[in-house]
């Protein structure tokens, strides 16, 4: 089981991600746009690192819902293969069986 700081840190910075995500990309959208002035472009880069460094997508890193871990983990299911084998074998997912030979 990861830390719970660990754990509620990716909670807020999921959080701050969602919350400034569209003045993130309207910041963007002006500063790649070629035919805004050099001075406008460059005003909104400066906005845009004035935003938290934890409302950038790419800081958010995935986590299984069940136990935190950092590793391992299926996007589909949202869980790491641990968690995944454990409610396998205890028939909590419809269809899977853990297999042994």
């Amino acid at each position: 089981m990861a830390k719970k700081a660990m754990i509620e840190r990716e909670k807020k910075r999921a959080k701050l991600v969602e919350k400034y995500a569209a003045k993130r990309a309207a910041l963007k959208e002006i500063a790649n746009d070629e035919s805004k002035s050099m001075e406008e472009r460059f005003t909104a880069r400066l906005k845009l690192a004035k935003l938290p460094r934890n409302s950038s997508a790419t800081r958010l890193h995935n986590r299984c819902q069940l136990t935190g871990r950092p590793h391992a983990y299926y996007r589909k299911l949202k869980v790491s293969r641990i968690a995944l084998r454990e409610l396998g074998s205890t028939g909590q997912i419809p269809g899977m069986v853990k297999s042994s030979w």
